[in-house]
């Protein structure tokens, strides 16, 4: 039967030629079907040809004498006689041997009544039109099939387009250009970790930190003191290895763009990175529980959702947990943005920065271009210090950036300078090319052209390239919401004791420790020299000590060649203030102001600037934001002459007229002397006889022996 199909369906054939064409080969049923234009074999042809073969068989097979009499019969067709495409022919048995029924004709078998229609011809009239015009030897194609209707489709992209163009519009897309998307940067980084899974940490360590920054670093090597072969692990959300944050608006902005951008210049000249140590100094997380000798690993890009105090775990966000024997919260603060901004469209919210992280500076580096304008909303510590870095940086940068700094209060600093000082610290960063405008906010901000436009309250406009905002920042406690812990109503972050402990074998340092000063009573301090003293702490009573809080933290800020302060203990504007200030005469003036314009780094300035001070001191009071002079008072509004600037003194901060802070201005070395006044907590008849101690009068023993030589 197989022999059969085969001989049946690999012989068909066509007698013109010239008008057959084979298309395509198909194959069904397990034969395969020759189709041509017009001309075709029905299958069930073929099937009725293969069971008249085999019903033939099985007679022959059980009637041999009449197998020889059908093969000795004579034949009735005749076998000269072409079968064209017009005819119609009997198939018999012997035709079954020998040929195969032409395309077209009608296949009658014997004794069938039924027989089998043949498909369709060509009409005569299309055969002879064919040959009278010499066409091709094949027909011609098949029509073409109808055309496809796109209207739907076309519908549907045009509702599809106008939707999207109206969200762009809602957007506020076609207020500018279109903007880099840093956010898709921002999710970017936020994906990445290392180690890449969180199931190559390790299950169990003996000191766990979470936040990789200055107080977990001091925790770190105040442990390794006094158990040199601890394990310790830090967890923190940020990609870098922990590094310092004050050169981020100081040192960083005056270093050439061509030397290596996270290094910076010591005030002794020597030159450091941003990061504590080297990478190599830190171990693999996978590899630390069979570390022989202990050491520390920092799991990057994770983050602690909660912890389970009672168990000692800690839960990873993506549901990992930990086990700790000791563990330290050092989870830092956030910086805060202002309404204003958090609500802009997109296109504003890509051109606003919250400066916190070295990203955050990588990023506003890259895109500050020269004859950038920039606006700096706040006019505490960050915001002026950054005024004032990025002013300067024209010097080694040799990109010009036109600085705008905004704010609400009167001058700069306001919230911890005396506000005769504030004023006067207001008028030095315009000397430094700050455009300084006080006493004003942003009301309204929005895309005009490439440039953001900034509607002020008095209804003026300020056009510029990037807006900084720098309006403070905010513990962050997300963690006390999942694990139970307390957070202080009035100062934030997280409450703690004398020992930095808020719960069993859980401590707390750095900004987000709200603690508890044995002299001062519960504070919070937002400061790199606290990240320290209070990282350490934490790090002895992890081991053991159990040591309370004394250590009185100090914190510095530089606003150009003529002011650079240090301070210590409380010092806010609103407590009462007396300060004693040294006074210059007009060529002592002269002499520092050259010194200070024949260059050099900050530190020189300042010390050419502290230099030929004079004895005579000028003693200023201020209570509660009013001041009081010794000497006859001044119109506030007028420009101070030479002889009645701040240049150097000490400004003693009081509360119930015992001093709580100090503040060291342009005086350097005395950290030590404020230290123990402080300890002393005593109430001071004189505070003049007090900042004598200071030696504002003192003289650099250069420059004295640099006199004694000139004839």
């Amino acid at each position: 039967m197989l022999s059969v199909s085969r001989i049946a369906v690999g012989n068909v054939r066509c007698v013109h030629l010239g008008f057959v064409r084979t298309r395509k080969h198909v194959l069904i049923g397990g034969f395969t079907q020759t189709f041509g234009n017009r001309r075709w074999i029905s299958v069930k042809v073929i099937h009725g040809l293969l069971a008249k073969d085999s019903t033939l068989n099985r007679r022959r097979r059980q009637n041999p004498t009449e197998r020889n009499a059908e093969s000795n019969e004579a034949c009735s067709c005749d076998e000269d006689e072409p079968s064209g495409l017009n005819s119609s022919a009997i198939v018999t048995p012997c035709d079954e041997k020998r040929r195969i029924p032409m395309m077209g004709e009608l296949i009658q078998f014997p004794n069938d009544p039924n027989p089998y229609p043949a498909p369709p011809r060509r009409h005569e009239t299309e055969r002879k039109a064919i040959a009278s015009t010499g066409g091709p030897s094949c027909l011609p194609p098949p029509p073409p099939p109808p055309k496809q209707s796109y209207t739907g489709y076309i519908l549907g992209a045009i509702a599809l387009t106008a939707g999207g163009l109206g969200l762009a519009y809602y957007n506020g897309l076609f207020d500018g250009p279109t903007p880099i998307d840093d956010s898709k940067e921002d999710e970017r980084r936020k994906k990445q970790t290392y180690p890449a899974s969180s199931k190559d940490l390790p299950k169990h360590v003996p000191y766990l930190l979470i936040g990789g920054g200055t107080a977990s670093i001091a925790a770190f090597r105040s442990i390794r003191v006094h158990d040199p072969k601890a394990k310790v692990m830090m967890i923190t959300n940020e990609l870098e290895m922990p590094y310092m944050r004050p050169p981020l608006s100081k040192e960083l902005w005056f270093n050439p763009t061509d030397t290596e951008p996270l290094k910076f210049r010591q005030w002794n000249g020597s030159e450091r990175s941003i990061f504590y140590e080297p990478n190599d100094y830190y171990i693999d997380p996978s590899k630390l529980s069979e570390a022989p000798n202990g050491g520390v690993a920092v799991a990057r890009g994770y983050e602690v959702h909660r912890l389970d105090v009672v168990n000692r775990k800690a839960i990873l966000t993506d549901g990992t947990e930990i086990t700790y024997d000791k563990c330290l919260i050092a989870t830092g603060a956030r910086p805060k943005n202002l309404p204003i901004f958090e609500s802009a469209p997109l296109a504003v919210r890509e051109r606003v920065t919250l400066f916190k992280s070295v990203h955050d500076f990588e990023q506003l580096s890259a895109k500050l271009d020269d004859g950038s304008r920039v606006a700096i909303v706040g006019g505490g510590f960050l915001g002026s210090e950054l005024a004032c870095a990025l002013s300067k940086s024209e010097q080694t940068r040799k990109k010009k950036v036109e600085v705008f700094q905004l704010f609400h209060e009167a001058g700069n600093m306001a919230k911890v300078l005396p506000e005769y000082l504030s004023s006067w610290t207001t008028e030095r960063l315009r000397e430094e090319g700050v455009k300084v405008w006080p006493k004003t906010q942003v009301k309204a901000v929005e895309m005009q052209g490439t440039q953001l436009k900034l509607t002020l309250m008095d209804d003026s406009v300020l056009l510029v390239d990037r807006v900084i905002v720098a309006v403070g920042s905010e513990p962050n406690t997300d963690l006390a919401k999942t694990s139970g812990l307390e957070v202080d109503g009035r100062n934030g972050g997280f409450l703690v004791d004398a020992e930095l402990r808020a719960r069993s074998n859980v401590f707390v340092a750095g900004d987000a420790a709200c603690f508890y000063d044995t002299k001062f009573g519960r504070r919070r301090v937002e400061h790199h020299d606290h990240a320290i003293v209070s990282g350490r702490l934490a790090g002895e009573n992890m081991v053991g000590l159990n040591k309370p809080y004394t250590h009185q933290s100090m914190f510095w800020s530089d606003l150009g060649p003529r002011i650079s302060y240090e301070a210590i203990g409380l010092i806010d504007s609103a407590l009462p203030t007396v300060a004693v200030f040294a006074k210059r005469t007009a060529e002592e003036m002269s002499r520092a102001v050259a010194a200070v314009t024949a260059g050099g780094n900050d530190s020189e300035k300042l010390q050419a600037a502290n230099a030929n001070v004079s004895v005579d001191v000028k003693n200023v009071m201020s209570v509660a934001g009013e001041q009081k002079q010794i000497e006859p008072a001044k119109e506030q509004n007028k420009e101070r002459e030479p002889e009645d600037s701040f240049d150097k003194g000490v400004i003693f901060y009081l509360r119930d007229k015992k001093v709580v802070g100090l503040v060291l201005w342009n005086v350097f070395n005395r950290m030590g002397t404020a230290r123990k006044i402080l300890d002393q907590h005593t109430e001071y008849d004189d505070l003049n006889e007090v900042a004598k101690l200071f030696n504002l009068h003192e003289r650099p023993a250069e420059d004295a022996e640099s006199e004694e030589k000139s004839p």
